[in-house]
């Protein structure tokens, strides 16, 4: 794995000690890089069989068994409105495994996952029209802009789901 160490404007250390950093996973959503800190993925795998399950919302795209744990999948381009609802996986696709307080669930993705590290730094709250826009924002923990003009929007796992959300998770 090659990691890519992003430095602040002026690419300088502060002196004292390193940089502090922060180690994602990133991955491609409707075209737009999304991260979540590495503390928060428990594994990334190419997706096994997905069982789809009875009165479930369309984002929840079934579940799947994870070495020995059954775990939910869900399509966050769904979830955040990105696609139209009800779009099946497919054929190949990997599943990111997310760890929060209450649950383990599985994020699909379409492209392969890659990590990176970021100076932590480089997140910066996201933008106050955001936070008061709606429920999509609330779990941004907040936006990294890279030294090449782009962005990731990091994503807080925990905050994801909603607790009726969460008690509708099949487990």
């Amino acid at each position: 794995m090659v990691d890519s160490v992003l430095r602040p404007a002026g690419g300088k250390v502060a002196p004292g000690g390193p940089e502090a950093t922060v180690q994602l996973i990133v991955f491609q959503l409707a075209g737009e890089d999304y991260g979540v800190r590495i503390e928060q993925v428990r594994e990334v795998t190419v997706t096994p069989e997905v069982a789809r399950m009875p009165k479930t919302p369309a984002f929840i795209k079934g579940i799947i068994n994870l070495r020995g744990d059954i775990i939910a999948v869900i399509d966050l381009e769904e979830r955040f409105g990105l696609v139209p609802a009800g779009r099946p996986l497919p054929a190949h696709s990997y599943t990111v495994a997310v760890e929060a307080a209450e649950y383990t669930i599985g994020l699909a993705v379409r492209d392969v996952p890659r990590p990176m590290r970021i100076s932590a730094a480089a997140i910066e709250a996201a933008p106050e029209f955001l936070q008061d826009s709606g429920q999509r924002e609330r779990y941004l923990e907040g936006i990294a802009k890279l030294p090449d003009n782009s962005v990731i929007i990091v994503l807080d796992m925990r905050k994801l789901l909603m607790a009726s959300e969460i008690l509708r998770l099949p487990n």
